[in-house]
C-alpha cells in the first residue's frame, strides 16, 4: 500500500459512497486508476466491506460509554461471543493493563445504558466492569 492508497481510503472513509469519478478527480488520477486500485485493495483484503456511516445528529443523540471488563481466566472467547450477540455493543477490543477487555456500547437513552451495562456485568466469565460515559466527541476519523 502507498501513500496513494492511503489518500484513496481517507476518501472513502470521508464517504464510502462517493462515486470513482468523484474520487478521481479529488485525487489528481483517471477513474480507470481508481478503479484499479479499489479492486486491487478489495481483492488484498484491506477493504473488507464498505458500511454505513450515522449522521453526526443521530450519532450526537445516542448515549455512548466505553465498558472496561476484567473476564475471569480462560472466559475470554466464551465473553466475547457472549458480547457479539448483544446488539448495543459496537466494538470489543482486548487491551493491556488492569482490564482485560473495553467495550464501545451504544443506546439510545440513560436507561437502556443502565440496562445493557448490567446485563454486561451478568455474562458468565465477567469479573467485573467500569464504565465511562462518553460526553462529547471531539472528532471521529
Amino acid at each position: 500500500m502507498d501513500d496513494l492508497d492511503q489518500h484513496l481510503i481517507e476518501r472513502l472513509r470521508d464517504n464510502a459512497r462517493a462515486p470513482v469519478a468523484e474520487l478521481a478527480r479529488a485525487l489528481g488520477l483517471s477513474r480507470t486508476t481508481v478503479q484499479s486500485r479499489l479492486a486491487r485493495l478489495e481483492r488484498s483484503g484491506v477493504i473488507s466491506g464498505y458500511s454505513v456511516k450515522l449522521s453526526e445528529a443521530r450519532e450526537a443523540a445516542l448515549i455512548h460509554a466505553f465498558v472496561m471488563l476484567t473476564v475471569e481466566p480462560k472466559q475470554a472467547a466464551a465473553v466475547s461471543a457472549a458480547l457479539k450477540r448483544l446488539p448495543g455493543v459496537r466494538k470489543l477490543q482486548s487491551i493491556s493493563g488492569p482490564a482485560d477487555m473495553v467495550a464501545l456500547v451504544e443506546t439510545d437513552n440513560v436507561a437502556e445504558m443502565d440496562a445493557l451495562i448490567n446485563e454486561i456485568g451478568e455474562i458468565k466469565g465477567v469479573e467485573r466492569t467500569s464504565s465511562s460515559l462518553v460526553l462529547a466527541t471531539k472528532f471521529d476519523r
